[in-house]
């Protein structure tokens, strides 16, 4: 693949989520490093409107960031220094990809009521190639119109407020991150490490994606589309001071091993309980049945193996502990309204 070293800036505020802006530069950063030996995939360069420093939203000061009206300038300056003999052919001197980082509602609304982030990203929305948002950027893409008609994101606590606010953006509530056109959004957190995976693949391919998704010691590397929540987690989260130390671990252990036998005698005995009281007090604590559970603990396991691996369904079945492939495929059709085979097509990283 012929790449070219492109030049990503990062757009922060005050009250910015620090993993916001700190995972993503690291997706970017890594993948200099991993190309090493040739030329550089990214050039980084961060900005604030006025530029300066500026405060987290947990109170660490980040200081150097460049003002907007210096940028060309600062470009120019960063690429001496970072190249200072000839350029290569193929480095890009303009900014390639635009990324508004997300930090608290009030640092939002305040940059969308100022007047020089706005307009300026108006009037580069025309000449870049990618404009992105992490988590609750998203506010300020729409504030500045550039998401009007679009599909979108943010983080799941924002999204209400996003499609308040503005009603012609077309939200996804529960995508962990969208492209649409040129304009890319991503949910909370560490869902923007997964959009910049996703730019890095469209960059420099797959593979260097994912030895960066290893290096971040991530569990899976997430496609855009899917939700940002797991059925487990979700019932994790609301176990949390409610559910008693031995069903809790015994909820991690079917997270960990879903084709283990679970059956409900086995999993009363795992927790000394008669099979009655087992059965009564799981789904008081967790507001599922202990059948249940099991189910979307095989589901979700079954979703990543169809994601990070090209084996047969059948053997993806074996492992998730379902008892045969029209088990699994019952259960997709019953859960996501979708076959194992459509939803490897849409969200495989392996294809």
């Amino acid at each position: 693949m012929n790449i070219h070293t492109k030049t990503i800036l990062f757009i922060a505020l005050d009250g910015v989520q620090s993993l916001d802006l700190s995972g993503p530069m690291e997706v970017f950063t890594l993948a200099n490093q991993y190309r090493s030996a040739g030329m550089p995939v990214y050039n980084l360069l961060t900005a604030t409107p006025r530029g300066g420093s500026i405060k987290t939203n947990a109170g660490l000061e980040i200081h150097g960031f460049t003002a907007l009206a210096d940028l060309d300038a600062d470009l120019s300056t960063c690429l001496s220094t970072y190249l200072p003999t000839d350029l290569p052919t193929g480095l890009s001197t303009g900014i390639d990809t635009i990324i508004v980082t997300g930090g608290s509602e009030a640092a939002m609304h305040a940059a969308a009521a100022e007047n020089i982030l706005l307009p300026w990203l108006r009037e580069r929305s025309q000449h870049t190639r990618r404009i992105a948002s992490i988590c609750t950027g998203a506010l300020v893409l729409a504030a500045a119109g550039l998401l009007n008609g679009r599909r979108a994101t943010t983080h799941w606590n924002t999204c209400a407020l996003l499609q308040k606010l503005f009603p012609e953006v077309r939200v996804e509530a529960d995508a962990i991150f969208t492209v649409d056109g040129p304009i890319h959004t991503s949910a909370g957190v560490t869902a923007g490490i997964d959009l910049c995976l996703n730019l890095v693949e469209a960059d420099a391919g797959p593979a260097l994606s994912l030895s960066i998704a290893r290096e971040l010691v991530l569990y899976m590397r997430r496609a855009g589309g899917q939700s940002q929540f797991s059925n487990a987690l979700q019932i994790q989260s609301q176990t949390l001071g409610q559910a008693s130390p031995r069903l809790q671990q015994l909820l991690n252990d079917i997270i960990s091993n879903p084709a283990a036998d679970w059956r409900g005698p086995v999993m009363a005995a795992r927790v000394h309980m008669s099979e009655r009281s087992f059965a009564r007090n799981f789904q008081q604590e967790t507001g599922t049945t202990p059948a249940r559970f099991v189910d979307q603990a095989r589901l979700e396991h079954a979703k990543n193996l169809l994601i990070t691996t090209t084996w047969p369904l059948a053997r993806i079945a074996s492992h998730a502990g379902y008892n045969s492939l029209d088990t699994l495929h019952r259960s997709f059709i019953k859960h996501l309204g979708t076959t194992p085979g459509f939803f490897r097509e849409r969200f495989s990283t392996k294809n």
